[in-house]
């Protein structure tokens, strides 16, 4: 009898497998209140609970890869609040989740968030900057610059050389550009109009400011010291004459140091001076001026000690709100004669006037809510994953955008405050001098910083991104050419820097290019480009310098660069080849190409190719190219795809039966899915031209397309078509129930009348005789099989008889 129970509980086993996991998906409904519908059902077959508990373990684990919580836990005040935070800041680091689909819409959150900072970003920065910058900087350049000598037409500020076009210069361009008295008619110009160019305030008064070295400052040759007793070497900070000299009465001829005038230092062509020096300050009308500069110039105030001589003033455009600190220096090297440059800071220091700027200061404000924000976001990671958090270069980029970031609101503090304190006290001594010197200098390094951030912002963008396999064409052939890039990059530097140190010293004492060694590798970079200047180098050596210039084309252009091309075009030829050959896994673009198809299915135009494509996708969790029939199944079910189709599909590609797909297997199934869209596409593509062509011809003509059915026709077939294989699947299910059951009562009959012909067979005629006749005991045996097979004929047709019936 064991071996009967075996086999009647080996029957019952069967049917579970097809039907009783389609119960445990399909009937598997909870309600609000966290009750289960089936679960008394799923008390009576263990298969279906291991089903519903394997299901709701699952539940469990893809919510708390979430940072939530589930419906079974208790929730408390707490607990509400520190998942509302964890899932704010949930990102693809901090969650633990497989799941493709989570993985994706982690990434399209954080992709949104950064790129509303991004956007508040760039607003920022527009905000910031305008093209009237550039034209204000312009105009006060040509002013100052590009204005010839009134006695000589020909000389400008760059053609400065002596001393005596430093005074020229002074008298004839400087004063009357910023003292303008006199209008275009020759008439004199009223108070409120004595502006720079009608339009930019001068602020304050313009300062003359020099620095010196000492007269013992250089070594002499001792064949030349009885003949050279004056010497004045090359500036350096440490043989400044801060003795007095000249007049030895005003600030014009005695020393002040850097601290004393508040100033700083200057990044010169020659060398880099101090804030210190000897100054005059011009005064705010063109006769002081004249007189103050007129008296400089009578006591020698430039001689040979002299090294650099600054001019320093500010204007401010009260249209435009913009200030401009303006540095005009003119350097005297050792070797004599004056190099002219220049400097103009173009700033917007006062930031708040119009509406657009108080709209730039509401995005500041969120621009700050937006770095706290990543603050804690960093924190979180780095809490997370310690150590290996510092070796992600997207993370080690997102600390360094932070930490500017917070520089440049720092600044931001600080240059309000320090402006309201500089125009308090000009309003308060409107003769001083305001040194918006250092104000500016931050203000551009400022500037410089914001640049700095939004470039770095925007190639962060590729954090988010590059999970896709076509984004990553980039990174992964730098990375994986990196070390032939290194090898190649030591033999490139090695020839050239050989020809940077040979042009430098052929060339060297004759050509601006080749002037020093820093300038020389600019010069062959540029060379590299096209850009160069043969008749320089051939002039300044007419045999070696055209040797020089063919052998650097040579090596370098046809030779050393090409080969860096062909490093990089193999490489990249490799990294193409790999991606081709990479599994399709799920990404954002099949993320919205799935909601716009859940769409379209509102309007009864679902592609259900693309549902499949999808479901495989998600179903290859190991991303190994193999998957299970269960984890397609789950998939498909939340499709809307019934079992049967279900069933059918997989076994059309299932060729060993195990329930499995193998790499083989799927790449077939996804190459066939390719092959059915692209032929559902050229068939649609088709049928819309010739419906559109059936409608506009005659009603005479239509007899010649009688076999032919509109576009409208045809979706309404399709849909009555899968209504109706919808609920032929529905009968063959309960069919092929039945059909189960039938071959397993048929097996029990079988192994019952076995089991009855074996006891008949053994039975004893001396046990026979003392239980009574044979014949009769075979009687009721027959009959009692004959009672079983009614028995299992009447449970057939869904009424079981009772036990003890």
């Amino acid at each position: 009898m064991e071996e009967t129970s075996r086999s009647l509980v080996t029957v019952a086993e069967r049917p579970i497998n097809s039907a009783a996991i389609r119960q445990a998906w399909d009937e598997h409904q909870v309600d609000q209140n966290g009750h289960n519908s089936n679960r008394r059902q799923t008390m009576d077959n263990p298969d279906l609970e291991a089903l519903h508990q394997e299901r709701s373990e699952s539940r469990h684990a893809i919510v708390e890869d979430l940072g939530g919580t589930t419906g079974d836990e208790k929730k408390g005040c707490w607990a509400s609040f520190s998942g509302c935070i964890t899932g704010i800041w949930t990102t693809r680091q901090l969650t633990n989740s497989k799941d493709r689909e989570i993985y994706v819409k982690t990434t399209i959150r954080e992709l949104i968030v950064y790129i509303i900072f991004l956007a508040v970003l760039c607003f920022l920065t527009f905000g910031m900057t305008s093209a009237n910058m550039y034209y204000f900087t312009k105009v006060l350049n040509d002013l100052f610059i590009a204005t010839p000598y009134q006695d000589n037409p020909k000389y400008t500020f760059n053609d400065i050389g002596e001393f005596q076009d430093v005074w020229d210069y002074l008298e004839t361009v400087a004063l009357p550009s910023l003292y303008p008295e006199a209008d275009y008619n020759d008439k004199e110009r009223k108070d409120m109009d004595k502006n720079i160019l009608y339009e930019c305030k001068l602020l304050g008064t313009p300062r003359l400011r020099q620095i010196r070295v000492r007269n013992d400052s250089c070594d002499i040759p001792d064949d030349f010291k009885r003949a050279i007793t004056v010497c004045y070497d090359v500036y350096s900070s440490y043989i400044e004459d801060k003795d007095p000299f000249g007049l030895m009465n005003t600030s014009a001829w005695t020393y002040h140091s850097a601290s004393q005038l508040l100033g700083s230092e200057h990044w010169g062509l020659l060398a880099t001076y101090s804030g210190g020096g000897s100054y005059e300050d011009l005064g705010v009308t063109l006769e002081e001026a004249q007189r103050r500069l007129g008296t400089l110039k009578q006591n020698l105030w430039i001689d040979r000690g002299t090294r650099v001589l600054f001019l320093d003033f500010t204007v401010y455009n009260g249209n435009i709100n913009l200030f401009c600190v303006i540095k005009l220096v003119m350097e005297f090297p050792a070797t004599g004669g004056v190099i002219p440059s220049y400097s103009f800071r173009t700033v917007k220091l006062i930031r708040y006037i119009t509406i657009l700027d108080y709209f730039i200061l509401a995005c500041e404000f969120i621009f700050c809510l937006l770095i706290l924000y990543y603050i804690v976001e960093e924190i979180l990671e780095i809490k997370k994953l310690k150590c290996p958090y510092f070796k992600s270069v997207w993370n080690m980029l997102d600390i360094l955008v932070i930490v500017i970031s917070l520089v440049c609101i720092g600044f931001s503090i600080y240059r309000t405050i320090s402006v309201e304190q500089l125009l308090q006290e000009l309003l308060m001594d409107p003769y001083r001098f305001p040194d918006f010197e250092v104000l500016g200098f931050y203000q551009t390094q400022y500037n410089n910083a914001v640049a700095l951030a939004v470039f770095f912002a925007w190639i962060k963008i590729f954090k988010y991104i590059s999970f896709n396999k076509t984004m990553t064409q980039l990174s992964s052939t730098l990375s994986k050419c990196a070390k032939d890039v290194a090898g190649f990059a030591v033999m490139f530097f090695i020839v050239f820097f050989a020809f940077a140190q040979l042009g430098y010293l052929l060339f060297g004492t004759q050509v601006e290019g080749f002037r020093d060694f820093a300038t020389s590798v600019f010069t062959l970079l540029r060379v590299i480009l096209g850009d160069f200047d043969f008749h320089a180098i051939e002039q300044a050596n007419r045999v070696l310098g055209p040797i020089f210039f063919i052998t650097y084309v040579f090596f370098v252009f046809f030779v050393l660069l090409n080969m860096f091309l062909a490093i990089i075009n193999d490489t990249y030829s490799e990294v193409k080849a790999e991606i081709a050959k990479q599994k399709n896994e799920f990404e954002i673009g099949d993320y919205f190409l799935r909601g716009y198809n859940n769409i379209m299915g509102k309007v009864g135009r679902r592609d259900k190719i693309i549902d499949i494509q999808t479901a495989i996708k998600l179903a290859d969790s190991n991303y190994d190219g193999s998957m299970g029939f269960e984890d397609i199944r789950k998939h498909l079910k939340q499709r809307n795809f019934s079992d049967l189709e279900i069933e059918m599909f997989f076994s059309k590609y299932d060729k060993d039966a195990s329930h499995d797909l193998s790499t083989k297997e799927t790449k077939l199934m996804l190459a066939d899915l390719e092959g059915d869209n692209a032929k559902l596409q050229k068939e649609s593509d088709n049928s819309r031209p010739a419906s559109i062509h059936s409608i506009s011809r005659p009603p005479s003509s239509m007899s010649q397309f009688t076999n032919g059915v509109s576009f409208e026709e045809f979706s309404v077939l399709s849909r009555r078509v899968d209504r109706m294989e919808h609920s032929i699947g529905s009968i063959v299910c309960k069919i092929d129930a039945v059909l189960v059951r039938l071959e397993g009562m048929e097996k029990s009959k079988v192994k019952r009348r076995e089991t009855m012909n074996k006891i008949l067979d053994t039975i004893d005629e001396k046990e026979a005789g003392e239980r009574g006749n044979p014949a009769q005991m075979e009687k009721l045996v027959r009959e009692e099989l004959a009672n079983w097979d009614a028995g299992s004929s009447f449970s057939l047709s869904g009424h079981s008889p009772k036990p003890g019936q």
